[in-house]
């Protein structure tokens, strides 16, 4: 269900006021983050046409000041729904003038934000998906299960539902669903076993407590926090991330200008599985096999290799480097934007 769009542009000089300037920094302070793969995704967007990158995940503006400062032929139109990052990034890209300008939705809304601004076509478009790093961090959001917090996870705070509307009142059948679908979790149905038994929950702490009961002595002594999956899953439900990448993915690739490139960093595999779909049937004739024709060619080539990792250097100074891919798709020059 999308929610209206709200744009928040950022577009304006950078201000000689040394108030404004001290509020930008202290919001870019306070949503600092190492953005994953930041090198390889810069010298891919270093070929990309001229025109306008489609930062679908902007959060605190990393990759997209890095590509702005780098790529002369770009400029930045970047969406998030959190209100936090926004501010953020919105203070790191005043330096860029008009080539930068932001707005607030989610990134399934992407063809509004597009359509207000009177862009048809699109360079590339770059999304990371997942949560960010100060997003965990600040308590009082609730999606860190280490930190005690209301057990909130809305990444747009004006969203109606929060984790603990869902734990409190979904069956145990939804909990269940929700766990093995958003996070491949094994005890999906202790877990939401224990979860109805227990509730209502009012915090993170006191969910993943009973989070880490449920789960047996043995498997609680590998892969990480044995509350990592849960959490991971009640935030994809709240948020209705894998619902949404479909049709975000679908209408930024509809958008590439000839030559355009459309870049991805995922962090699990139900995200991966979605992308690397959406890419190949995008990529790949649907020509029957066997036919004694040459199949047509196809708008768009997958970037090899299919999905990129992190170099160790990288998985070693960022953790959450660690699990991430990097998929890639291009539209041929060749081709136009489909009407």
């Amino acid at each position: 269900m999308a929610e209206s769009t709200r744009p928040n542009a950022q577009s304006g000089q950078a201000s000689n006021d040394s108030t404004a300037a001290a509020s930008s920094h202290a919001a870019s302070a306070s949503f600092s983050h190492q953005p994953v793969m930041l090198h390889e995704i810069v010298a891919l967007f270093a070929g990309a046409p001229e025109g306008v990158l489609l930062d679908c995940t902007l959060g605190g503006a990393g990759h997209s000041v890095a590509v702005l400062e780098a790529c002369p032929q770009l400029s930045v139109i970047g969406i998030d729904r959190d209100p936090d990052a926004l501010s953020a990034a919105g203070a790191r890209l005043q330096v860029f003038g008009s080539r930068a300008s932001t707005a607030r939705a989610r990134f399934d809304q992407l063809d509004e934000v597009l359509d207000e601004r009177a862009v048809e076509t699109i360079a590339g478009f770059l999304f990371d998906l997942g949560v960010s790093s100060p997003q965990l961090d600040r308590a009082d959001r609730g999606f860190s299960f280490r930190h005690d917090g209301p057990l909130d996870m809305r990444m747009d705070p004006d969203a109606p539902r929060t984790a603990a509307d869902f734990v409190n009142s979904a069956s145990h059948g939804e909990i269940a669903s929700a766990l093995k679908h958003n996070a491949d979790e094994r005890f999906a149905g202790r877990i939401a076993s224990a979860i109805v038994d227990k509730r209502p929950f009012e915090t993170t702490t006191e969910l993943a407590s009973v989070v880490v009961d449920a789960i047996p002595a043995a498997a609680r002594r590998t892969g990480g926090h044995p509350a990592k999956r849960t959490f991971q899953a009640l935030r994809i439900e709240v948020n209705d991330e894998l619902d949404m990448l479909t049709p975000a993915l679908e209408a930024a690739i509809d958008r590439l200008a000839p030559g355009g490139l459309g870049l991805v960093l995922t962090y699990h595999s139900g995200e991966d599985r979605i992308v690397k779909r959406v890419f190949r049937d995008r990529s790949t004739s649907d020509a029957p096999v066997g036919l004694p024709i040459t199949p047509a060619e196809t708008d768009f080539t997958a970037l090899r290799p299919l999905a990129q990792r992190p170099t160790d250097a990288e998985q070693e100074t960022n953790p959450r480097a660690r699990s991430a891919r990097l998929r890639g798709l291009t539209r041929n020059a060749s081709t136009g934007v489909a009407a």
